[in-house]
């Protein structure tokens, strides 16, 4: 195993590879340089591989977005805030991938892999499209119901008022702006 594993990671030098692992039911390690199967998460990279992700992870972003009417830079935005385009990011409090996707909101929204890439900006886009419609298209209600909660915006009728929510608000807004000038 560690010859093969060695032999793997040897060509990622050689050519922009990617390589990707799971771990099954009998806690053997198994290796890929495509992930055949959703139970293959992102395990490694070669530099030149990381900007061909972050490209395909736009071309993502620009079909969920279309998908749930959605503005892309807005969706670009909400990315880099919750995970800086980090596919296999979690949080302290267990919120999962790009879009940060909470676990009670995967099993609510029926997401099957919360670390594939397609299934976390498939369902964020979904959740996101959600709380704009749940406050009538207030953005700034959206975005704080998708940091503290829907419970939270209508406890306090409002934006609530934690420091962290606040903070998040002024840099989604801050990256939107960025993205719809075609900046980063």
């Amino acid at each position: 195993m560690l010859v093969v594993l060695g032999l793997v990671v040897c060509q990622v030098g050689f050519g922009e590879a990617a390589i990707y692992k799971y771990v099954d039911r009998q806690g053997h390690l198994h290796f890929s340089n495509v992930p055949v199967s959703s139970r293959y998460h992102f395990y490694a990279a070669e530099a030149g591989d990381v900007a061909r992700r972050q490209r395909n992870i736009i071309g993502l972003i620009r079909h969920y977005a279309n998908l749930h009417n959605l503005d892309e830079s807005l969706v670009r935005a909400v990315i880099k805030v919750e995970s800086d385009f980090i596919v296999d990011a979690v949080s302290t409090r267990g919120a999962i991938g790009l879009m940060q996707l909470h676990p009670d909101t995967v099993k609510d929204l029926n997401i099957g892999d919360p670390y594939d890439a397609a299934s976390n900006v498939s369902g964020g886009t979904r959740y996101l499209r959600m709380m704009l419609d749940r406050f009538g298209g207030n953005l700034d209600l959206a975005l704080a119901a998708y940091n503290a909660g829907p419970g939270a915006v209508e406890r306090y009728r409002g934006v609530p008022p934690f420091a962290e929510t606040r903070a998040y608000l002024q840099k989604v807004k801050h990256y939107r702006r960025l993205y719809s000038r075609g900046g980063l």
